[in-house]
């Protein structure tokens, strides 16, 4: 059992906060998109959102749809409310999009194609669902939980600050990381992600 004082419960208080200020810069949305997935709750500074050729400034309240794509700048953030509770915390310089996002099905599909994504997921319980970050290295499936996943340097990272974490890498060879661990996978390696550690402070 780790302590509220332990490295991870350090690293957690540090990324939330860090997370907390979030803004994010540009969004870029696919024609024919449309289905709602939730809608953005804070920017520091400012958000465009592209969708059908056009952009246009994003702010609290801002819908999300289905395959929109959250680009942050440089020490810019944004923090995105999922329609089923979960909460997206989009790092600078990140892109992510909201492949799918269906509520009712407990169905949630995210592609971070770099930088960091925080997520608070709310628990799945319909046999169906699922709620998957997606990387070019690899995914992370998970239950109920509150994670972290970095894509940097063709490296998929994730840290587990909450429940399990299922990491697979793109050949589908899978390690169960949980509260308190940290796993990472390789883009084009076909070995298994690496045996879940401890997390520490100098691995955020």
């Amino acid at each position: 059992m780790m302590t509220k004082k332990s490295p991870c419960a350090v690293a957690l208080a540090m990324l939330l906060s860090w997370l907390v200020a979030m803004p994010s810069d540009s969004w870029a949305v696919p024609a024919g998109a449309g289905e709602r997935a939730g809608e953005v709750s804070r920017v520091i500074p400012a958000v465009n959102l592209a969708r059908g050729g056009k952009t246009i400034p994003a702010a609290a309240k801002t819908v999300v749809n289905w395959r929109d794509l959250v680009n942050t700048q440089v020490n810019a953030r944004a923090r995105i409310a999922l329609d089923d509770g979960s909460v997206l915390n989009v790092g600078s310089d990140s892109s992510i999009q909201v492949s799918k996002h269906d509520a009712g099905a407990q169905q949630t599909e995210l592609e971070l194609t770099y930088g960091k994504l925080r997520t608070q997921a709310q628990k799945v319980g319909k046999p169906d669902g699922k709620f998957e970050v997606r990387t070019p290295a690899g995914v992370a499936g998970v239950v109920g939980t509150d994670f972290f996943v970095e894509y940097t340097n063709n490296t998929m990272n994730v840290i587990v600050f909450e429940g399990l974490v299922k990491v697979c890498n793109l050949a589908a060879v899978c390690v169960m990381a949980k509260a308190g661990q940290m796993t990472s996978v390789r883009s084009g390696d076909n070995s298994a992600p690496l045996p879940p550690q401890q997390a520490t402070l100098d691995l955020l």
